[in-house]
């Protein structure tokens, strides 16, 4: 009784989730109190299993602020180290964007291409896949398009085109690295994977794919951007207009380059994500202090409540042993070959984050896959690593599939240039496609092929 409770509780959520009726978080709070209450209290009558599911206890252990093996690949509960490294890096990023850093980056590379409209389209589509290594794709696209649209105007050109190949570099940069992307930072810190990891694997098969993404993008748009322009003087924004503080932009830059580096070396230091997010919150409100109250107010904190509802969901769908009967029927599916198991939950988590949210799917997965390693003997990472290229890229191919798609859109409507469901999947489903085809042959030859 209590898995056909769980799994209705679930299917709803998601249902009304897709429906957009109601805002997310609410949605999966109110799931979220459903699965403690009716699911783990009245059907299992468990309170450890409630207790178990909160996971308030893993803020008082040592591992969850220092170790060298991060996550001991327990994901069942309420992942607070995500939580808490997500709330720290938003923080941090509400003071670049305060500083001007993200326009003046736009800006800087524009004038140094002397704002011609092609080596702008390429070097965009760069800045965007290496700054969505780093910080939140919502964030990239929302500062990338915004400067996009105004060289537009300036240089009169339609943004769209480089609008469409933003957001699709941004969502694979963010595949690249385990605080790229919110499923990666949940696969990370539920299965213990570092930074580093993260980047020799899933950053190499991004590395590969965006040769092939930038020469899809140049021969779908070249002849729009390569119109000649008007030889009429304009002027054009300068970079150091960006910046109103010299103080608060280098600030803002060091902090950053503090982040990086703790990210990249936390392998080495033992630091979890958690304290590295901690620090940078800390060291931003310090360092901004005036400002401190702003920074905390723009926070997204309905973001951190739905991730905090949807942990619980899956966690329920985990303590009444539903993933395991999920891992089951994938497990007699694909039978011991590990060809097919790969290409199954790679194609399956593409295709299902291009119309779902990939936070949840990719939730709901991970002990899906533990479950599947265990009982076949393939390599956990491989399907981590499988799992993390779908959910990330597969998102890319409809208007829905990803934030960062929605932000984009939004933005290039909000500005009079319309991207209607046609043209957005006309251009951007045949590159997820190819993308999908290259991660599963790179995974292929480097970890199947004998």
């Amino acid at each position: 009784m209590e898995q056909v409770i769980s799994v209705a509780i679930f299917v709803i959520m998601f249902a009304i989730i897709i429906s957009e009726k109601i805002e997310r978080h609410y949605v999966s709070l109110g799931a979220g109190f459903l699965m403690l209450v009716v699911v783990l209290g009245i059907c299992m009558h468990s309170p450890s299993a409630i207790w178990d599911t909160i996971n308030l206890k893993e803020f008082a252990t040592k591992a969850f602020w220092i170790a060298k093996e991060e996550g001991a690949g327990n994901s069942a509960g309420i992942n607070w180290a995500t939580i808490v490294f997500i709330f720290g890096m938003m923080v941090m990023v509400e003071g670049m964007g305060r500083a001007g850093f993200f326009r003046w980056l736009c800006l800087r590379m524009a004038k140094a291409v002397k704002y011609q409209t092609l080596p702008i389209f390429l070097t965009f589509m760069v800045t965007s896949f290496l700054l969505a290594m780093f910080i939140d794709s919502i964030t990239v696209i929302l500062f990338l398009a915004a400067v996009t649209v105004e060289l537009a105007e300036v240089l009169s050109f339609s943004p769209v085109p480089m609008i469409l190949a933003e957001i699709f570099c941004a969502n694979l940069g963010g595949s690249a690295t385990m605080c790229g992307d919110p499923p990666n930072i949940i696969i990370g810190t539920s299965l213990g994977y570092t930074f580093g990891e993260f980047l020799e694997n899933t950053g190499l098969i991004a590395g590969i794919s965006l040769v092939f993404v930038i020469a899809y993008f140049y021969f779908c748009f070249r002849k729009e951007l390569t119109k000649k322009q008007s030889d009429t003087v304009r002027s054009y924004p300068e970079p150091a207009s960006a910046i109103h503080s010299k103080k608060e932009f280098a600030i803002s830059c060091v902090i950053f380059g503090c982040a990086v580096v703790l990210l990249v070396t936390h392998s080495m230091t033992g630091l979890t994500v958690a304290t590295i997010g901690t620090f940078i919150a800390a060291l931003t409100l310090l360092t901004s202090f005036k400002a401190a109250p702003i920074l905390l107010k723009k926070v997204d904190y309905k973001t951190l409540l739905f991730f905090v509802g949807l942990f619980i969901v899956v966690g329920g769908l985990e303590q009444t042993g539903v993933l395991n009967v999920i891992a089951g029927f994938i497990s007699n599916v694909c039978g011991d070959n590990a060809y097919v198991m790969v290409a199954v939950i790679l194609w399956v988590s593409a295709i299902a984050s291009a119309f779902v949210d990939n936070i949840p799917f990719a939730a709901t997965m991970i002990p899906v896959i533990q479950s599947l390693a265990a009982s076949t003997g393939m390599d956990l990472s491989v399907l981590s690593w499988t799992l993390a290229c779908g959910t990330d890229v597969g998102g890319s191919a409809t208007p829905i599939g990803a934030s960062a798609n929605v932000v984009g859109v939004s933005i290039a409507a909000q500005n009079g240039h319309m991207i209607g469901w046609g043209r957005y999947c006309k251009v951007m489903a045949p590159i997820t496609v190819i993308t999908m085809a290259i991660s599963m042959l790179c995974i292929y030859f480097r970890y199947l092929s004998i």
